[in-house]
């Protein structure tokens, strides 16, 4: 599956409260980084979606999935293919069986990350179609925890940059099965768990910059959290 269509699906852009990032500045980087696309997985918000759709007919050569990463009681989530944002801060299964209503698939963000992750009791039994095992963020041992739970249930594992600034794109990626062009073969292949994750988790060095990062963006929102 390493020859197929290569994504990162976990981008935030100026539509999340701790992003600057526009559209354009991410589809210009895309050609430095092996990617033949991004999922738009905006905090809470699917503002971004109509901008991606004129994204799509200015760039017919690349692939965008629309998404979101949506808090939830426990954690957070990403949901791809909603054209809606779910209600925040609700029950991660009540979230779950939301998104699969409303046509989407739904995937368990960084669920080991100690900020905003599900935890090993809900990665272990969410009624969730694949798990994000590589996260651009995340050390290498979290990933490798993520990356188990997801083989020992069966489910897809997803890769996703996690990004906030420009050069983490790619980062981290999802490889999806060749024939997937489509919106509806990209959901496809990740309700049938035929996802792989593959890309680098952040040294220890990296993941202290961003923890400082967040932490002066999270007094800037007034300490509000996401």
């Amino acid at each position: 599956m390493t020859d197929g269509l290569r994504l990162d699906l976990h981008v935030h852009s100026r539509y999340s409260p701790d992003s600057r990032l526009t559209l354009e500045e991410l589809v210009g980087r895309l050609p430095y980084t092996g990617l033949r696309g991004f999922a738009l997985t905006d905090h809470n918000t699917v503002r971004g979606n109509a901008e991606l759709v004129e994204l799509r007919k200015r760039h017919p050569t690349y692939v965008f999935l629309p998404g979101i990463e949506v808090s939830t009681h426990e954690g957070h989530l990403l949901a791809y293919g909603v054209s809606e944002a779910p209600p925040p801060h609700r029950p991660v299964a009540e979230t779950i069986e939301w998104v699969r209503g409303h046509g989407g698939v739904a995937v368990l963000a960084h669920p080991f990350r100690w900020a905003h992750g599900v935890g090993r009791q809900v990665a272990e039994t969410a009624p969730v179609s694949a798990i994000e095992g590589r996260n651009g963020h995340n050390s290498e041992v979290t990933n490798a925890e993520a990356e188990l739970v997801g083989a020992r249930r069966g489910l897809g594992l997803t890769g996703g940059s996690d990004i906030h600034a420009l050069s983490e794109l790619g980062r981290a990626y999802t490889y999806f099965p060749d024939e997937a062009r489509s919106l509806d073969d990209l959901l496809e292949a990740l309700r049938r768990g035929r996802t792989q994750a593959g890309g680098r988790s952040l040294p220890l060095l990296g993941r202290l910059r961003v923890t400082i990062t967040t932490g002066a963006k999270f007094v800037t929102r007034g300490l509000r959290s996401i």
